[in-house]
């Protein structure tokens, strides 16, 4: 079953945050570098790629996985980017959007995988 990436929502607005956390880290201190800046960087990147990956797996089962993935770097992403606010790292209003575009994401994510969970259920339950 081929399925594509580009026809999901959730896709498009997975790149645009990982775009805006790769321009709202630009200006981290460079002891941060390696640290909480790569991290978040690793997993906004993390969320539309296993999007994009497990559209192109073969089973529902396979891309329910990935999509477990994409959520739990969304997930892990939300809470970095409210660490990096608390820790004075991220300042403005822009940070407050970056937040609400994480939640929107994870939400979409779970939302998706509870649609695809659903067709897996019912193809258990048909056999």
């Amino acid at each position: 079953m081929s399925r594509n990436h580009e026809k999901l929502r959730v896709f498009h607005e997975a790149h645009a945050l990982t775009t805006a956390i790769y321009q709202h880290t630009q200006g981290f201190p460079r002891d941060e570098w390696l640290g909480l800046r790569a991290q978040m960087r690793r997993a906004a990147v993390s969320v539309p790629c296993n999007i994009v990956e497990g559209n192109a797996r073969g089973s529902t089962r396979d891309y329910l996985r990935f999509l477990y993935v994409a959520l739990g770097s969304g997930s892990e992403l939300q809470y970095l980017v409210t660490l990096a606010v608390d820790l004075g790292l991220g300042k403005g209003h822009e940070w407050t959007t970056l937040l609400s575009q994480c939640g929107d994401v994870v939400r979409q994510l779970q939302k998706l995988v509870d649609r695809m969970e659903g067709l897996t259920e019912g193809r258990i339950a048909g056999h």
